[in-house]
């Protein structure tokens, strides 16, 4: 009887939540091309009492909230820009995939459906993951049931395979593969991401020269599509909505499961910064280890490759990434800065060893010997910490527990990511970190500025990510400054100056005939998208399988690619 009780006021408790949404969402006749954007518009969509039977009648085992407190939260995201799209009118909280599908196909049966956005972690930076006066569902909902964490990570030893939520933290499959000695290949810099929300984008970090970013590390999806499809589907399986999904910015379906492959996991990691007074040298240096020339002595000795950018007027040489540096070598490299004219370059990289790996401490001596031999970096400030593997991947956590502590990490955060011909990144290099960012200083702006290479021939061409044209190795730029809080007026000018920062970036590129690609990218319409982003071929793919898969531009209108139902 008590089971019976329990299960009768969840019952009710549904039909409650469902009743009060659809008195609070109101019906609106704007056209469907425009009402997901427009603020003076009503809330656009209402479920009539048809929509609530069939929730009912489903088994939708979730709960639906529409209060402010709710939509506000889901609808914010790590950008905290000031431009925020209309919030949610509600949120789902999912205790299984099948609740997702159901919300989708009765969206799919409105004549003017509304919006669905899945939402992890909310690490974007422009609103992508909101649904504009629509529904987002929260994905972290899928590991909190009684059950769902255990049941939803799980590892294969035989298999060397990882089963994931799309829910899941990128640090918790860390953590699950590690207690069994393997690890996935290929990671972000920042792990408390979810693993639907990274595949949806790329996936990229300084392992990618050599294994590619995450979609290129995927062996199977389970995705439920904009038509309420749950598909299970793979390279050999539905391999088109597989290609779709990866690197498809939430557009063709949610992931609520990966299977992602792994290997023997190195115990430790011999972590190295070293410092360079120029772009050439740091950039000849870096593609001479990611193997661009695969006879010198230094190609492939490094197992992580990255690299940064450091002006000497923002104070912070060592960055809140990590306390790498002491405050006596942070005054030493402030100095060189200042000595040849304020910007330096700081190659960052790791050699992993011990575990499985395949070599011991004798082994990464070795190699970081020659590597300090033969580098081009400046005498005397080479800088080196050993610590583990999983230390060394989850870094930018300490960082981050500082910035929190200070107040200074639920802040704006206009970030910048672009992918660049390797022809062109000195040129960049000249007109931006030297021009643009060297001339300009924003006094309170931080954040590491990021420049490293990868091989293109690692990208799976049939995901629906976009790279630079051509050229086999191209450079990730990732200019993620943070502001202050924007409530006070400097804030808000801080704010305003660095987005226009961001803006004159883009034109500088464009008049010099720069090439550049925007990772995790933000296009104001559909225009932008088409001809800024995807280009001709890319752009007639992308839509083509937007109309196979979500044909009603159900899913992921945050992102402002597709606003009103396929023709």
């Amino acid at each position: 009887m008590v089971v019976m009780n329990k299960a009768r006021a969840r019952e009710m408790r549904l039909i409650t939540a469902l009743f009060v949404l659809s008195c609070l969402l109101k019906t609106t006749t704007t056209s469907p091309a425009t009402w997901a954007y427009s603020r003076d518009d009503a809330l656009a969509w209402r479920p009539a009492s048809s929509l609530l039977h069939q929730l009912r009648h489903l088994g939708v085992r979730a709960l639906i909230r529409d209060d402010a407190e709710a939509t506000a939260l889901a609808s914010a995201d790590f950008g905290n820009m000031s431009d925020a799209q209309p919030p949610a009118a509600a949120v789902l909280y999912p205790s299984c995939p099948e609740d997702i599908a159901t919300l989708l196909r009765a969206s799919c049966t409105r004549p003017s459906p509304f919006p669905v956005s899945a939402r992890g972690c909310g690490h974007s930076t422009r609103g992508q993951a909101s649904a504009p006066r629509g529904v987002v569902v929260d994905m972290m909902s899928l590991g909190c049931h009684a059950g769902g964490s255990a049941s939803r990570l799980s590892v294969s030893v035989d298999g060397r395979y990882v089963d994931a939520g799309g829910e899941q933290l990128w640090v918790d499959v860390l953590r699950a593969a590690l207690a069994h000695g393997l690890t996935p290949r290929s990671w972000t810099d920042y792990l408390h991401l979810t693993v639907g929300g990274t595949l949806s984008n790329a996936g990229i970090s300084g392992q990618a020269f050599r294994h590619g970013p995450q979609i290129s590390n995927v062996q199977e999806l389970d995705v439920i599509t904009g038509l309420g499809e749950m598909v299970r589907c793979s390279k050999e399986k539905h391999g088109d909505l597989f290609d779709a999904v990866l690197g498809g910015l939430g557009q063709f379906g949610v992931i609520t499961r990966a299977r992602i492959p792994l290997t023997p996991a190195p115990a430790r990691a011999r972590w190295v910064r070293l410092f360079y007074t120029g772009a050439a040298a740091l950039t000849g240096d870096q593609e001479r280890l990611i193997g661009v020339d695969l006879g010198t002595a230094v190609s492939g000795l490094m197992d992580y490759v990255e690299g940064s950018v450091v002006l000497a007027d923002q104070g912070r040489v060592g960055s809140w990434r990590s306390s790498f540096f002491s405050d006596a070598d942070a005054a030493r490299i402030a100095a060189l800065a200042e000595e040849v004219g304020g910007v330096l370059y700081c190659l960052e990289g790791a050699l992993y060893y011990g575990g499985a790996a395949r070599g011991g401490e004798a082994d990464v001596d070795q190699r970081l010997n020659v590597l300090l031999g033969e580098l081009r970096y400046a005498r005397g400030f080479a800088f080196v910490q050993d610590v583990s593997y999983a230390g060394f991947l989850d870094r930018v956590r300490d960082g981050e527990l500082k910035l929190r502590a200070s107040g200074l990490w639920d802040v704006p955060h206009p970030w910048l990511n672009l992918f660049l011909p390797r022809s062109r990144v000195l040129d960049f290099a000249a007109g931006v970190f030297h021009g643009i960012l060297r001339r300009d200083s924003t006094t309170g702006a931080m954040g590491p500025v990021l420049v490293y290479p990868m091989n293109r021939n690692r990208w799976d061409a049939d995901t629906s990510a976009v790279l630079p044209e051509e050229e086999e190795v191209f450079y990730t730029v990732g200019i993620l400054r943070s502001s202050v809080p924007a409530s006070t007026d400097g804030g808000r000018q801080l704010l305003r100056r660095l987005e226009e920062q961001n803006e004159e970036i883009l034109r500088f590129c464009e008049e010099t005939g720069i090439p550049c690609v925007q990772y995790l990218p933000y296009y104001a319409d559909q225009d932008g998208w088409e001809k800024k982003h995807f280009g001709l071929a890319k752009w007639a793919r992308f839509v083509d399988r937007k109309r196979k898969y979500d044909p009603k531009a159900i899913l992921s209108r945050g992102q402002r690619i597709f606003t009103s139902p396929l023709a």
